[in-house]
């Protein structure tokens, strides 16, 4: 094989280039912009940016990075080999086809480029693998992370795991590309490699240096670095961790250097906000309003072990202990608080931190939540074209932000290589976490958190109603270590708080009754259908009644959630008003204002809804509702979701116990398979007297079915470490998130911010395989095919069975 010598300094190599298109400018760009092409938007600057970016977040979180994943290598050794990635990571966008898509030259929705630029990134650093491997660092860890940053590397969700080394597409209208690689365009990284990595400034190929590549030569390389990939002896989490890191690092190296921030000054000042004790207290002493801790809420924050288990019912002040473990775990560092639902984590952040503590709130809908929580208004700020540079900033609040509250995917994705977790990866890297209501967990998220118990060494205070048998031996052996059972406060757990009424059609008549007593109801159904031919029966009875479902615009969802929580707390005034107090006591001009506004909002709300109600509700209700009904109606669920049910009934213990009444579900096999609903009767059955929620957990935890977790993750995988693309959290539903065709029209001007507004989850059906689908994605619901309205949700026109 032909040698090729280069030395840096001069950069003397024998041989020409390939032709290949003139660029104009006549340099290389990382970044599609208008004039003036300089700094980040280089190929060399946005380099540098990302090198930095990454060094800086090592040199931060230092130490810490390494404990909290139990990495068995030193510091310099982790900080080599992500600087070499980052040094990596966007090689391959010195080709022709790149080149022209950033200059606007090529359409590449028209001509998609042959090969993805990461993946030419990594054949072309696997060329030049005997220069590269002379820095210090892993060289191959380093490879698969630049050719996984944005994550399609080596799979595909859709078409099952691949294994390739990336994809040769069809349709570019060529069969090879061309690579700048010549002396003119190539010096200025390489002379960058020496002096930032220390490289060596003579290089040395057993090779010709590549500057065309064929679509045989592209396969023939794949091949090459597959098996070298194959052969690859590394630590999985720590090549798992490089690749995380590289993914933020490249995130904000990319939306910082336009804003005129310095890289350094911004990581710093983000990270370095954490925890301190007094904050955590001031959470604490907000809940309790005078009161004491419970015995069992001190024994949580007295916990020594890193992995804390609380096992404790509905209403008994879990997550009031949580925050007092927290201080122990959590000081010096930051809080992740993770719930399984958008609903519930929405508002465990109302209820808990929000203004008392610096805090965000995170889910895909988050904005929308917190916006109609506060104001019911739409801040359009009139731009209708996507700020791409805010979006991304928005990304990123994790990393100053000391307690973040989010749903369980925003940590387990992390490991499925989704993008909002990889985003908050440096704060995750210096977290202790929260899990609540694991109990809820189907077997592939709960698999997930079986694999994070097993990867990550930080604090871990896991919280739910009950642990089966084989749920506790599964999290002990993750763990590998000692951890701590903390049950929940046995008085309040064997309070008589339930009668159960098994019925065979539902008894209107004593929910009338309750209502005219001045009661709650809660009513639970297991279809969407079921719930809206309840509500119509209760409205055409003259009940003061409320829907609320999944199938909403998830605006109005968000309107219809918050309505049922206001109509079944009545001491809403009382509590801002004591909020109110205190911003006057402490002189908090801003925040007295801005209570004055939320008092009034829920003074108006507290008359409205502050009357006798009928919440009508679907499995939603289990997780998502924080509050306490006087009269349950359930129809028969499964034994899990019948106990979360129960959960809502008498949650504030009234001084006795209330009556449940259960009535059979007739269309067996979704959501509940014939099985589920047996082994429902038979526990309602089970219990003839009066119930607490320490005689459902112990008849759960007697008749114990055996799980069977999905662990299988992208990131921490040990035989397929190189690839990285984004997989599910969750076992795949029966619904799908979709856009009406009559909202369109609404839409098409909006910036796609502000489209989960409009999606709606519906069931997936025949024919939705040839629904069109958005430009941005979202797949379009005919509008033939289904009707809407604010007050019913979404219902079906024409076709099948409405469930």
């Amino acid at each position: 094989m032909d040698a090729s010598t280069l030395v840096v300094a001069g950069f003397i190599q024998p041989g020409g280039c390939r032709m290949h298109p003139n660029l104009e400018p006549d340099f290389l760009l990382a970044k599609s912009r208008e004039k003036p092409w300089r700094g980040a938007y280089t190929f060399v600057g946005h380099t540098a940016a990302v090198v930095k970016a990454v060094t800086t977040l090592v040199d931060v979180l230092g130490d810490r990075l390494i404990s909290q994943f139990g990495l068995q290598c030193s510091l310099s050794h982790f900080r080599a080999t992500a600087r070499l990635a980052a040094y990596l990571h966007d090689w391959g966008k010195a080709n022709d086809q790149f080149q022209m898509v950033v200059r606007k030259k090529r359409n590449p929705l028209e001509s998609p480029q042959l090969i993805r630029h990461e993946v030419a990134s990594v054949l072309l650093a696997y060329s030049y693998r005997e220069w590269l491997q002379q820095c210090e660092g892993d060289f191959f860890t380093a490879l698969s992370a630049a050719g996984g940053h944005h994550l399609k590397f080596g799979g595909n969700v859709k078409k099952g795991d691949t294994g390739e080394i990336g994809e040769i597409r069809s349709g570019s209208g060529s069969d090879r590309i061309y690579l700048y690689t010549c002396p003119k365009y190539f010096k200025a990284l390489l002379k960058y490699g020496v002096r930032t990595l220390g490289l060596p400034r003579e290089l040395k190929l057993p090779r010709k240096r590549p500057t065309c590549w064929t679509v045989t030569e592209i396969n023939n390389l794949q091949n090459e670095v597959l098996e070298a990939f194959s052969d690859w002896q590394h630590d999985t989490v720590f090549a798992s961790v490089i690749k995380a890191l590289l993914v933020a690092g490249d995130s904000i190296g990319s939306a910082l250097p336009p804003t005129g921030l310095k890289i350094e000054t911004w990581i710093k000042q983000e990270l370095s906000k954490i925890l301190d004790i007094k904050e955590i207290q001031q959470v604490i002493d907000s809940r309790l309003q005078g009161k004491k801790l419970l015995n069992f809420q001190i024994d949580l924050g007295s916990s020594s072990k890193r992995v804390t288990l609380a096992r404790a019912g509905c209403g008994t002040g879990k997550t009031l202990g949580a925050y007092n473990w927290a201080k122990q775990h959590a000081v010096g560092g930051k809080l992740f608080f993770c719930y399984p639902t958008t609903g519930t984590s929405t508002e465990g952040f109302l209820d808990y931190v929000h203004d008392e503590i610096s805090s965000v709130l995170l889910h895909s809908r988050a904005d929308v939540d917190l916006e109609l929580a506060t104001t019911g208004e739409e801040a359009e700020a009139g731009d209708n074209q996507e700020d791409e540079l805010a979006k991304k900033l928005e990304s990123f609040q994790t990393w100053g932000t000391k307690v973040s509250i989010c749903t369980v995917d925003t940590v387990l994705g992390l490991q499925q290589c989704n993008r909002r977790p990889l985003y908050c990866f440096p704060a995750i890297a210096q977290a202790a976490f929260v899990f609540d209501e694991v109990h809820c967990y189907d077997e592939r998220l709960f698999g997930g958190l079986l694999r994070f118990l097993e990867v990550v060494k930080a604090p871990i205070l896991l919280m739910s109603a009950s642990f089966l048998p084989w749920q506790l031996d599964a999290i002990k052996k993750a763990v590998g270590e000692p951890i701590e059972i903390i049950p929940g406060p046995e008085k309040l757990e064997k309070l008589p708080r339930y009668r159960f009424n098994l019925v065979d059609t539902p008894d209107w008549k004593r929910v009338e009754q309750e209502l005219t007593n001045k009661g709650k109801v809660l009513w639970v159904c297991n279809q969407v259908g079921t719930a809206i031919s309840v509500y119509q029966e209760a409205k055409s009875r003259g009940l003061n009644a409320l829907l609320y479902h999944s199938r909403y615009r998830y605006e109005d969802r968000v309107k219809h959630h918050r309505a049922v929580i206001h109509a079944f707390k009545p001491d809403a005034p009382l509590t801002f008003w004591l909020k109110w107090y205190i911003a006057i006591q402490n002189k908090q001009t801003v925040e007295v204002e801005k209570l004055n506004v939320w008092w009034c909002i829920s003074f108006i709300s507290h008359v409205i809804y502050g009357l006798p109600v009928l919440a009508i509700a679907t499995q939603v209700a289990e997780m998502s509702l924080d509050l306490s009904a006087m009269l349950l109606v359930s129809q028969i669920a499964d034994p899990p979701g019948l106990i979360q049910r129960l959960g809502r009934l008498n949650r504030r213990y009234c001084g006795h116990a209330l009556d449940a009444f259960f009535y059979p579900d007739t269309k067996t096999g979704f959501p509940y398979s014939k099985d589920n609903l047996k082994a429902g009767k038979e526990m309602i059955e089970a219990f003839t007297g009066e119930v607490s929620q320490a005689d459902l957990a112990t008849w759960l935890e007697n008749n114990p079915t055996q799980g069977n977790p999905d662990k299988e993750t992208v990131l921490f995988n040990t035989f397929r470490s190189w690839q990285m693309y984004p997989a599910p959290c969750r076992k795949a539903g029966h619904t799908i998130t979709a856009l009406l065709g009559q909202d369109l029209p609404k839409i098409e001007k909006m910036s796609a911010k502000l489209f989960p507004r409009y999606t709606v989850p519906l069931l997936l059906t025949k024919g939705v395989e040839k629904w069109e689908r958005h430009k941005k994605g979202y797949l379009i619901a005919p509008a033939d095919q289904w009707g809407y309205s604010e007050e019913l949700g979404a219902y079906k026109l024409q076709g099948g069975e409405e469930i």
